[in-house]
């Protein structure tokens, strides 16, 4: 080329790139993440402040989870006074508590059995209103209803083979239970437990 383009030498002009391009780029890359940490901290700011979707979630659960109906557990079965053959025995110095006793529970409609002192085992050997001896079985019905009758006693087992129950009356022996305080325990034994609420 000649005239003033002519190109004397061997050094030859560089291409650059014009400088506000590349600005450019940095400044719209730049506002891209401010953007981003803007959103990113809202986000953070909604959830501080509403608890994030706990809430909601607790509330989809509650609509998830049925009401429970109410409902109870079968009332325990108990044999009725009159299916309980009681026999009474008097373990105290004081003479004719075990007829009176006997009699007592009669009115009270258990069955009597044999009535007399206790033996030598237990003969002044209990300290307390009394000791219900009979067969395991005894343990989760006859013990159960003739306990209501007097509290504080003590239940026992022993080998027999049959449903009879030995009522031994000891020396802190005052007075069966009221009828009124005996029915109200036996209803509470009777009485159904309610069932438990489903765990949602």
């Amino acid at each position: 080329m000649g005239g003033k383009y002519r190109i004397t030498g061997d050094a030859y002009p560089r291409m650059r790139r014009p400088r506000h391009r590349r600005r450019l780029v940095l400044a719209g890359i730049g506002a891209v993440v401010a953007l981003s940490l803007a959103g990113w901290g809202t986000l953070q700011l909604i959830d501080v402040f509403t608890g994030g979707d706990k809430s909601v979630g607790a509330a989809d659960h509650k609509r998830d989870c049925p009401t429970p109906k109410p409902s109870a557990a079968p009332a325990k079965a108990l044999p009725k006074p009159a299916a309980i053959k009681v026999n009474v025995y008097n373990a105290t110095p004081r003479s004719g508590l075990a007829k009176s006793a006997a009699e007592e529970l009669k009115k009270r409609g258990f069955t009597i059995g044999e009535v007399g002192n206790a033996t030598k085992a237990y003969d002044k050997k209990v300290p307390g209103t009394g000791v219900l001896l009979g067969a395991p079985t005894a343990t989760n019905g006859s013990f159960t209803v003739l306990g209501t009758q007097l509290a504080g006693t003590v239940q026992k087992t022993d080998t027999r083979k049959t449903g009879e129950v030995d009522l031994i009356l000891g020396t802190k022996f005052k007075a069966f239970s009221t009828p009124q305080e005996a029915t109200a325990a036996m209803t509470a034994l009777t009485k159904p437990a309610p069932a438990s609420s489903p765990s949602c």
